[in-house]
């Protein structure tokens, strides 16, 4: 038992010293696209933040959403967004599984590059939308009476570009559309592209359903921007998916192609890296560290390890 787990950890130690090795070698190569959808977060926030000095609190709009789902009160408030973070901690988490799971099929670097990229897209519209039309925050911090439904005007050019710690869940004006279903959309479909396990495809979906109803329960968001979210996200990824290079596939490795015409000390010798013929080479797909079709193994720790 103990040297099965130290030659399992020796595996795991290669596997993920590769991977780094790998992932930062893409970063040194988009290292600027990462930069930039950083930056891109930064402004957005600011954005959300400004609409907040505008805000002009107001009786809350008439909404279907509002006359169908029971309201769950401030004490409840916690709910939908305990689900968000659940959706960003685990999409988070499963970006960096080539640095532990044998099976892999995406690079961590790129597919944050990819995801960025429809943030932004997305951000970027929802800031046109939200300072074009300056609706009454639904929210109870947003609404008349409330001491923090307007943010007082800046002293500093400073205070200007401070990112309000407390803005993702008391800010004001923001509304069309949900940035909280932005972000969960933009996981849930990269996911439904790139992830393996059909259940957590099916899983996902139906947290992004059950969140946009606890987000209009919450009255965070009125109906609207919860629904324009969900067809807006969805055609953006759909047209800059088609626009962005693919991702490499890693589900195939370099094999060598064992023929029965070979005697066996040739096969021998082209398993073990001697062969110099290029056609003696094929890819073959990888399925948990074997080869089944001719029976040739190879190391789990050097296939991606």
């Amino acid at each position: 038992m103990t040297l099965y787990i130290r030659r399992e950890s020796s595996k795991l130690w290669k596997r993920f010293c590769f991977e780094i090795t790998t992932e930062i070698g893409l970063s040194a190569e988009n290292w600027i696209y990462l930069l930039a959808g950083l930056i891109c977060q930064y402004i957005h926030g600011l954005a959300a933040k400004g609409v907040h000095y505008i805000h002009r609190a107001g009786p809350t709009l008439q909404d279907l959403g509002f006359f169908l789902l029971p309201e769950l009160g401030q004490e409840r408030s916690y709910i939908s967004e305990t689900v968000f973070t659940s959706v960003f901690v685990s999409f988070f988490l499963w970006t960096f599984h080539p640095f532990i799971l044998k099976s892999k099929k995406i690079y961590t670097v790129l597919i944050w590059c990819r995801v960025l990229a429809f943030l932004v897209a997305c951000q970027f519209l929802r800031v046109i939308t939200f300072y074009s039309t300056q609706l009454p925050g639904p929210n109870y911090h947003c609404r008349e009476g409330s001491k923090v439904s307007r943010l007082p005007w800046p002293k500093s050019a400073l205070e200007v570009l401070q990112i309000n710690p407390h803005g993702v869940m008391y800010g004001c004006g923001d509304l069309i559309f949900s940035s909280h279903m932005i972000f969960t959309l933009v996981f849930v479909l990269t996911y439904q592209k790139y992830g393996t396990k059909r259940f957590i495809k099916l899983f996902g979906w139906l947290t992004a359903a059950v969140q946009s109803l606890l987000i209009i329960a919450s009255r965070k968001h009125y109906t609207v921007d919860v629904v324009v979210a969900w067809y807006t996200v969805n055609l953006v990824v759909f047209c800059l998916d088609k626009k962005l290079p693919e991702l490499p596939d890693r589900t195939t490795v370099l094999l060598p192609v064992v023929s029965k015409d070979r005697t066996k000390e040739e096969n021998h010798k082209l398993l073990n890296g001697n062969g110099v013929d290029p056609a003696d080479w094929r890819p073959r797909a990888q399925v948990n560290g074997k080869i089944d079709s001719n029976g040739v193994h190879t190391d789990n720790s050097m296939n991606g390890a």
